[in-house]
């Protein structure tokens, strides 16, 4: 309701009088309205378009159209695992009793909510050869921070508060880094050796009672086994730190090999990524941590526990962490998380790890003629090529991942790891078929001639998208969402 009708605004979309609903006369007539909306609260002006219904249907339809998403193609985000999210997990984290819960109900009335939470994280835990998981974080970085304030917590109560040191591979991810030292430490970077793994020589050398504990990637953000691990643990647990593993790439050894069992202490899953639940444009997500034994008293509260079928949440916990997201997590992404392992079982999800890393080795193997393979003979679930060779014609992995855009592809992640010169980082991930993998390679095959015989078509794409190419430095340090109409 408006006092004064406000003068049209121009609008991209937007004709005067036009309405998208129609609202029934009030029957209510002996109540003046400005009863309930007070006239000084009422505002002389709103800046909104006048759209029918179908004009905002086409609208964000034809805006969904410009996007790209995992159900529309191949997504091969090395180190960020885009696999496509089974639509019968959607269906049931849909079910009432799941999508209608709220989370400050009693105990009495979501026992099945409780219950499938407490199954997870056994599940989780038996996964991650841990003893205990927490659901709360939200993300894989959060899950690195709750992990990281374990460690220090643990650190503490045992009187060593000498240990002021993580050690961090130069191949990590960045948000390990950020995560240390956002708890309070100081980091050390390990290099990595001629293969492409951790320098147990120059990891010698960091360690001692200075070292609160390593963060590794097993595999590597490389796509490569640490196959020196156990050596590492070794090192690591001798001097008296802690082994911390990021999860990110447990979709390589998902139900072949577990964390727990090379000797780390304490691990993040990324449900969004290894477990198939939808991620991008900042959320939802889900990183629970799991444990071993000696660290479950500083697990957040409230841990779920079960007695005699019963379920509840026990708060009392005072060497706990405290909480580290509001409520017990991401509730709806747990239900797709449990809904996806139990579809598959122990041996579908054996599957999974062996297929992703089979579709890695072959996309591996058919570029090699085109592209530099820096380290290793084989990789796991993900490889990191490099664009040397196109460099030379002047063509850079930024503009190889223009140009799969006019292909049909989301482009790969490149310039990550730092340690490989013009990288592109590539994860095929298992849910894609043949006829998928050979079209993206046959694709990058094709870019590669493009840049020998014609490297400015390359070097000027997309020529397909919606949009070229943006200045993405500018448009993130001045953000402006807004829309201005022309003239303004």
């Amino acid at each position: 309701m408006f006092v004064n009708k406000p003068e049209p605004l121009i609008f991209e979309l937007s004709a005067p009088d036009r309405k998208g609903v129609l609202l029934p006369i009030s029957d209510v007539s002996e109540i003046d309205t400005n009863d309930l909306l007070p006239e000084d609260i009422l505002r002389n002006d709103l800046p909104l378009p006048e759209v029918s219904e179908v004009d905002v249907v086409r609208h964000f339809v034809q805006l969904s159209q410009k996007n790209f998403s995992i159900d529309t193609g191949l997504y091969p985000l090395g180190s960020c695992t885009m696999k496509y999210n089974p639509k019968i997990n959607e269906r049931i984290a849909r079910l009432p009793g799941f999508e209608a819960i709220h989370p400050l109900q009693p105990e009495d009335t979501c026992q099945g909510a409780l219950e499938l939470m407490y199954t997870l994280s056994v599940i989780l835990a038996e996964i991650g050869g841990m003893d205990a998981v927490t659901l709360q974080p939200a993300a894989g970085a959060l899950g690195e921070l709750t992990g990281m304030l374990m460690i220090r917590a643990y650190h503490e109560r045992v009187g060593d508060r000498s240990r002021q040191m993580v050690i961090i591979p130069d191949s990590a991810h960045g948000t390990n880094p950020a995560t240390a030292a956002r708890c309070g430490y100081q980091i050390s970077r390990v290099p990595s050796n001629e293969r492409g793994t951790v320098d147990t020589a120059k990891l010698k050398e960091l360690i001692g009672p200075h070292v609160a504990a390593i963060m590794l990637t097993n595999p590597n953000t490389l796509g490569l086994f640490e196959d020196e691990i156990l050596e590492i643990s070794d090192m690591i647990h001798g001097c008296g730190a802690l082994m911390y593993c990021d999860g990110a790439n447990m979709n390589a050894i998902l139900g072949k090999a577990r964390p727990g069992d090379m000797g780390f202490d304490v691990m993040h899953f990324n449900l969004h990524k290894t477990f198939s639940t939808p991620h991008g444009g900042g959320g939802p997500g889900a990183g629970p941590v799991g444990v071993k034994e000696f660290l479950k008293p500083f697990l957040p509260a409230p841990v779920i526990e079960e007695t005699d079928g019963y379920y509840k949440l026990n708060y009392d916990k005072p060497q706990s962490i405290g909480r580290v997201h509001s409520f017990y997590g991401n509730f709806n992404i747990l239900v797709r998380a449990l809904a996806y392992i139990l579809s598959l079982g122990p041996d579908g999800l054996k599957a999974v790890s062996e297929t992703a890393v089979l579709n890695a080795n072959y996309v591996r193997n058919r570029l090699l003629n085109a592209y530099d393979v820096p380290y290793g003979s084989q990789c796991m679930h993900e490889f990191v090529a490099s664009a040397r060779r196109q460099k030379a014609h002047g063509v850079r992995a930024l503009d190889i991942a223009k140009r799969i855009i006019d292909y049909g592809f989301h482009p790969p992640t490149i310039y990550f790891p730092l340690i490989v010169e013009e990288a592109l980082m590539i994860e095929p991930v298992e849910t894609e078929s043949l006829e998928t993998l050979n079209a993206f390679i046959d694709a990058l095959l094709q870019i590669d001639k493009e840049s020998i015989g014609d490297p400015d078509i390359v070097k000027n794409a997309p020529h397909e998208a919606s949009v070229g190419r943006l200045d993405e430095a500018l448009a993130a340090r001045r953000l402006d969402v807004r829309w201005t109409p022309p003239g303004d």
